[in-house]
């Protein structure tokens, strides 16, 4: 019945998606301007302006090298030296409809897998696997969505082709509204120098926020709307989108009402290093979940009444809410923005289950990029990183009386912030391909000062048609 609901409610959602570009296609072809200039282009030249079509391909290997442990629960970070190897495939494919609506689909396939089956740690080392290995690795739809860009003001911008992006031009002032299934992370945190496993740092704790418990299955796709009022120096977002049934659960729940991720997220671009330097890019984020979640503090109550261990899931309750902030910076500081700084910091409430991304109630991070041009090999590119993950004390208290989240559970726990170095280095021999050299140190893993610390070493091959 789960899936039928599902499948119900994705044809529900695709057919709502069509009449909304239908509607908007019929509203932009009676406001656009009669265009008789065709005739000079040849079809296959037109045809190529509203057709996009691209793919990736990125295989990770992860090396673990035995660390000191002295006990074990059910989800720790196996201690043993293991090998696992993960790789994706991706198409993206694209059509624009009219100038300012263009339609998306990307099919996908993740295979292989992760070590310790992506437990035992709040920032894991690779974001490019499968956090529930029981899913399957058989193709998926990861996205469907339309974009509508509307624009709000005088003046344009070219933009290059990109990942889920036509060339082109767009409007510098704009409000653009995005609806289908995509990830929430394509939208809000985002960071130049810190947000995608397969061409920067892999750690969870770097390519999102960890205390950003965002929407999300468990592939890490969701279905949604968006929307983001853009400005030359500032933006503006809002977004809403649904909830797994479960935690870490392949399923969304089709109830808006408590099953829900509303996020909300203003940036702004100060000049800082004065006006011959690009600014700086200062995102803030807030958000809230709506969800079937438990309370630490009840599951250790109910734990102690019962005399067991605590069981979060005993405690969940239909519209349980969760909230949380976000601060992201970019600053580019040379070569084109290929050199320069970032950080993020991180905070939830502490209070609620972790339900989607990762159990880290607080985070702060800081790194920087530097651009191969140093040494003439400007394709290339070197990047160091520094992280702290936290949790609340009632989430500590939880998994120290053997609680287990779902990444997180070693039997009990001496606790201790855990903190990571992600360093690497990523060769470009030719334009569509990087070979990344990447070392991981962790500290402390999964909060526990009695284990660790964690040495990984990853290769990654990337093979990229944007």
């Amino acid at each position: 019945m789960a899936t039928r609901a599902h499948t119900d409610s994705t044809r529900l959602l695709a057919r709502t998606l069509v009449l909304a570009a239908l509607w908007c296609a019929a509203a932009d072809a009676q406001a656009a301007p009669d265009n008789n200039d065709t005739t000079s282009r040849s079809f296959t030249e037109q045809l190529a302006d509203r057709l996009y079509w691209g793919g990736q391909i990125t295989v990770i290997s992860q090396q673990l090298f035995k660390f000191h442990s002295p006990y074990a629960g059910p989800n720790s970070l196996r201690s043993e030296q293991a090998n696992e190897v993960s790789h994706t495939y991706t198409l993206y494919a694209g059509i624009r409809l009219l100038p300012s609506i263009e339609c998306y689909i990307n099919p996908e396939m993740a295979r292989g897998g992760a070590l310790s089956d992506t437990l035992g740690l709040a920032g894991f080392t690779n974001g490019d696997v499968i956090r529930n290995p029981d899913i399957g690795s058989d193709p998926y739809l990861a996205r469907y969505f339309v974009r509508w860009t509307i624009a709000t003001g005088e003046g344009h911008e070219h933009v290059e082709r990109a990942q889920n992006r036509m060339a082109g031009e767009r409007p510098l002032h704009r409000l653009v509204i995005t609806a289908g299934k995509l990830s929430t992370a394509d939208i809000f945190d985002l960071n130049g120098y810190a947000n995608s496993t397969r061409v920067q740092f892999m750690n969870w704790a770097l390519i999102n926020s960890a205390a950003y418990d965002y929407a999300a299955d468990t592939r890490g796709y969701t279905h949604g709307i968006a929307v983001e009022w853009i400005h030359p120096d500032w933006a503006v977002r809002l977004g809403a989108f649904q909830m797994p049934k479960i935690p870490n659960g392949p399923n969304l729940s089709n109830d808006l009402i408590d099953n829900r991720g509303d996020q909300a997220e203003v940036e702004v671009h100060p000049h800082l290093l004065g006006g011959e330097h690009d600014p700086l890019v200062a995102r803030l984020l807030g958000y809230r979940n709506l969800a079937h979640m438990g309370d630490y503090r009840d599951a250790l109550e109910l734990g102690r009444q019962m005399h067991t261990a605590p069981n979060i899931r005993a405690t969940e309750r239909t519209g349980a809410a969760k909230y949380g902030f976000g601060l992201s910076l970019e600053q580019p500081l040379a070569d084109d923005g290929a050199t320069g700084v970032f950080a993020r910091w991180g905070w939830n409430d502490g209070a609620t289950e972790t339900f989607a991304y990762t159990e880290a109630d607080r985070t702060a991070t800081i790194g920087g990029q530097l651009s191969g041009a140093w040494w003439w090999r400007p394709p290339d590119h070197v990047a160091l990183a520094l992280v702290q993950n936290d949790l609340s004390t009632p989430h500590s208290d939880y998994l120290a009386a053997g609680g287990l989240g779902f990444i997180l559970g070693d039997g009990r726990l001496h606790y201790g912030s855990e903190r990571i170095l992600e360093t690497y280095y990523t060769l470009q021999p030719f334009d569509l391909v990087g070979l990344s050299l990447d070392y991981q140190l962790i500290d402390h893993p999964g909060y526990n000062r009695d284990r660790g610390p964690v040495s990984v070493v990853s290769l990654r091959l990337h093979i990229e048609r944007s």
